[in-house]
């Protein structure tokens, strides 16, 4: 599989991601509606996926994003810069004192445990990201002058706002005119479209988006929300069963876009919430890929489980170009982001490759 990588030396990062990044504050154990207090982290669905490139796989990463100018914002550049990825491409944008103008984005996360499910509540109506135009960024600076090598967007940044959408689909085709690789996850969003458009806005966004993707991820809600593929006589009840579903499916979406290079998608079967089946598959040069099963996969915090699937996976591409290989390093490390708290990965490179090769969790002394 051949997907025409810049080379390195012409390019400042590896990787860049386009999305919101929010302060996460987490009541832990407990519930959000009775805590008393919470602990605060930083996340995002496309920033988990550089950060993850970064932390795990020890590539060189950066997010454009913006922030507004003021304390909050200081704090999640913060955490950003702990987590090695650059803040050189973030836009500040001016406020008042209350947030009137635009403000940062801010999501309560619970776990969830056993029978009760997790459970988030954001609040990111007019975040300075949403507000953003492709002139408070210069993408033509970036991809052009500076150089990227990858490119990772999503669904959810676009679902943000009118604005936003038209700056996702400027900065796919920036990217494209310098020969950046473009990664998109469909991960469709319901409530988050709904005010400015609803499905049909959904589609409309993600079908012009998905001409300038060379990866395109996402699960059958995604694919059919936002591009209209559907599993032929799917079984709801038998989803976790029906894999060459699946398969026809991202095959289909592969035939009707043929700039896609690969289309992935994770199969999760949720027993509990602390106990799912997992892995993953993935279509290239008209082969089906499919990962390693983790049945039975005992989890600490899903949130961010699908985005360090996606961080994998693009370390597989980059580093290897074989498909088979990248959808394992994909779910490995998307089973064992999901084994700690937060939503960016804690785990290491060589966990990752020793989960691949069937490695135990023994004590390691």
């Amino acid at each position: 599989m051949e997907l025409n990588l810049r080379p390195k030396e012409e390019c400042r990062f590896d990787a860049v991601s386009l999305g919101e990044i929010m302060l996460r504050l987490d009541p832990g154990e407990g519930r959000i509606r009775t805590a008393r207090s919470f602990r605060a982290w930083e996340g995002g669905g496309e920033y988990n996926v550089v950060r993850g490139l970064h932390k795990c796989f020890g590539m060189n990463t950066a997010v454009i994003t913006a922030f507004a100018d003021n304390e909050v914002g200081r704090l999640m550049r913060d955490f950003i810069e702990q987590g090695g990825v650059s803040t050189d491409l973030i836009y500040w944008k001016k406020t008042d004192g209350i947030g009137r103008i635009c403000r940062n984005g801010i999501n309560f996360t619970e776990r969830g445990f056993g029978i009760r499910g997790a459970v988030g509540c954001s609040d990111r109506a007019n975040t300075a990201i949403s507000q953003a135009t492709p002139e408070d960024f210069d993408f033509e600076y970036i991809f052009g002058k500076l150089g990227m090598r990858w490119l990772h967007t999503g669904g959810i940044y676009a679902a943000l706002s009118e604005q936003s959408c038209k700056t996702v689909i400027a900065a796919c085709k920036a990217a494209k005119k310098y020969g950046t690789i473009v990664s998109y996850d469909l991960n469709y969003r319901p409530s988050m479209w709904s005010a400015i458009g609803g499905l049909k806005k959904a589609r409309e966004v993600n079908r012009e988006v998905a001409k300038y993707v060379d990866v395109m991820i996402g699960n059958e809600e995604d694919f059919t929300a936002c591009l209209g593929f559907e599993i032929e006589g799917n079984d709801e009840n038998l989803k976790e069963l029906n894999i060459d579903g699946y398969k026809k499916m991202i095959g289909k979406a592969a035939e009707t876009y043929p700039n896609f290079k690969v289309v992935a998608t994770t199969l999760r079967t949720v027993k509990t919430a602390t106990v799912n089946d997992w892995k993953a598959i993935c279509w290239a040069d008209g082969e089906v890929f499919q990962s390693k099963e983790y049945n039975g996969l005992e989890i600490l915090d899903r949130v961010g489980g699908g985005d360090s699937f996606a961080s994998g996976l693009i370390y597989g591409l980059m580093t290897t170009g074989d498909a088979e290989k990248a959808v394992n390093y994909g779910a490995a490390h998307g089973a064992l982001a999901m084994t700690t708290p937060g939503d960016t990965s804690m785990a290491s490179v060589n966990e990752v490759e020793a989960i691949m090769g069937g490695g135990s969790a023994r004590v390691k002394r």
